[in-house]
């Protein structure tokens, strides 16, 4: 009789673990910062229908990179939660700590498991408070840890040397525009030196804005309100014109 085929325990995880990771690896990064008025997410879609971002409840955001089927199964299970609980008990019930939780122990569980395979995906669950210093960011790797972030987080292929990147330039009280000015620069950094550049239209921007008046501070960045702020930091070092009476001001 043949002897059976053995593998530690250890390796075995060791192998899931860098299984999931190459997968997540492939996918695109994406970043999440603190500003002074909330939290922005930014990253290179070029989808316009598939999000790498969404609302889960009134002041949580959901961010993910990795296989997309996974994350997004993953998203509705957490817009299920924060629904049940919120009707249950009360709205203010609904925390990015309690989200975080959940995640925690399903991706836990998966990566654990023998019978499938790991998730290839990374989370953060983001939380806007009522002031910067009481808002919330958990990142949340393929095996269920979960990681409290200040300031900055980056998730995905090239998250390593982009968090090192934000880490050196981040600074408390940023603008909404140096915030994303910020990301996308980390997001054009390569590893060789040489930035490249993406173009507004490939990128997907969204914020959880603590001014809003309204309960839900989930708020999506796109066409020419992306365009302005993305040239706000450039306009700060170039002659200013004086405003023109038939200038814009639709509210987008």
């Amino acid at each position: 009789m043949s002897t059976p085929f053995y593998v530690s325990p250890q390796q075995a995880m060791a192998d899931r673990a860098e299984y999931a990771r190459k997968g997540i690896a492939r996918g695109r990064s994406l970043v999440v910062i603190q500003y002074a008025d909330g939290i922005v997410f930014v990253g290179e879609n070029p989808s316009r229908a598939l999000h790498k971002f969404s609302e889960i409840y009134d002041r949580i955001g959901f961010a993910a990179a990795g296989k997309y089927n996974e994350y997004e199964n993953l998203r509705i299970g957490g817009v299920r939660y924060a629904d049940l609980r919120g009707y249950t008990y009360d709205r203010d019930d609904v925390t990015a700590r309690g989200l975080a939780n959940v995640y925690a122990q399903t991706l836990g569980t998966i990566f654990s498991s023998v019978g499938e395979k790991p998730y290839e995906v990374e989370l953060v669950v983001a939380e806007v408070g009522s002031t910067p210093e009481e808002d919330q960011i958990y990142r949340l790797p393929h095996d269920g840890s979960i990681v409290d972030e200040h300031g900055s987080v980056a998730v995905g292929g090239n998250s390593e040397q982009i968090s090192t990147f934000l880490d050196q330039r981040h600074q408390d009280g940023m603008s909404l525009a140096e915030a994303l000015m910020l990301a996308v620069q980390a997001l054009s950094n390569q590893t060789n030196g040489a930035d490249r550049e993406i173009p507004a239209e490939r990128l997907e921007v969204a914020v959880l804005d603590r001014t809003r008046p309204q309960k839900r501070k989930f708020k999506r960045i796109v066409g020419r309100q992306l365009s302005r702020l993305l040239q706000a930091d450039v306009a700060k070092t170039e002659p200013t014109e004086a405003p023109s009476d038939l200038e814009e001001t639709e509210d987008e």
